[in-house]
């Protein structure tokens, strides 16, 4: 087989546009569930917003790092935890979280303040611990990314499409409510789709290169939920505040990471193998740790 890190997935540049396309959607609808209050909500209770930013951008990416450095997978491989590592969280942690009887109003804050964030620190983090690392470095040197220009494509992607659902929940809220519901649901299906149909046209690299990450994409993850409910228990949060950073910390947004590996990886497997996998197992944990948060509701009083 060709190495891992050789491998590029087939992905045309029309199917990139319309990647882009419906990250957008997702991310517009994800803007309409936000309000400007949420953003104010930092000011008055900053502690949780900044304990689960911390675990999010700083511990995460971290811990990642460190990873890498010590089971040394192949530079691929590394780089593409790093970036995922380096992503917000992803648009399906509020639902987990209220599923989890975990504070939703913390989840939904973090979301928003983590996504408007991540058009700097995602590329800020990629660049600074993919240097770190020799292999990653060279990858990183090989391909020639431009963090102005990756910065831009993030503001693009994510940027723009929050500022408008934002502009439209507080201008016009009756129609922020009308779309809500009918956005997640349409972008949520047409990106499942899209993520479908792009794995049946690599449907071979998948089988013979999936078990690569396997390991590496179970041990982030948990990795991730860890330093997420942990980072909250040290700081004695509440248990629903700590669910909530511990799912928002875990749940990532790989579709964002997918995005990118396409536009300035130009689909390089190892990465592309990792973000992909990412999308399918965070959803199954984050289910899990839910249905059995579910069954134990927090006290009040910790």
């Amino acid at each position: 087989m060709i190495p891992i890190d050789q491998i590029q997935l087939n992905f045309n540049p029309a199917s990139l546009i319309l990647l882009n396309v419906i990250l957008g959607f997702v991310m517009f609808g994800v803007a309409l569930d936000m309000h400007l209050r949420d953003f104010k909500e930092v000011f008055v209770t900053p502690k949780p917003v900044l304990i689960g930013l911390l675990a999010q951008f700083i511990f995460l990416p971290a811990f990642t790092w460190v990873m890498t450095m010590f089971i040394k997978p192949a530079p691929s491989i590394a780089l593409g935890m790093i970036l995922v590592a380096a992503c917000p969280g992803g648009n399906v942690s509020n639902f987990i979280t209220h599923f989890s009887k975990g504070n939703t109003a913390l989840s939904v804050t973090m979301t928003a303040i983590s996504t408007a964030i991540a058009i700097f620190m995602t590329p800020f983090n990629l660049a600074f611990w993919g240097s770190l690392n020799p292999d990653t470095k060279a990858l990183l040197t090989q391909i020639a990314v431009d963090p102005l220009e990756m910065l831009a494509s993030v503001f693009m992607l994510l940027g723009v499409p929050l500022i408008l659902g934002l502009l439209i929940s507080h201008k016009a809220e009756r129609v922020a409510i009308k779309l809500r519901k009918p956005m997640r649901w349409f972008s949520l299906i047409v990106f499942g789709f899209f993520v479908a149909g792009a794995l049946a046209a690599n449907w071979s690299h998948f089988l013979n290169y999936v078990g690569y990450v396997v390991f590496y994409v179970f041990a982030q993850n948990g990795i991730a939920l860890l330093t997420g409910y942990t980072s909250a228990w040290a700081t004695r949060l509440p248990e629903a505040d700590r669910r909530a950073v511990a799912i928002e910390v875990g749940i990532q947004n790989s579709g964002l990471g997918l995005t990118l590996i396409f536009t300035f990886f130009h689909g390089l497997g190892g990465m592309a193998l990792i973000a992909a996998w990412w999308g399918v197992w965070h959803i199954i944990s984050g289910m899990t740790l839910g249905f059995f948060w579910s069954k134990f509701p927090p006290r009040t009083a910790t």
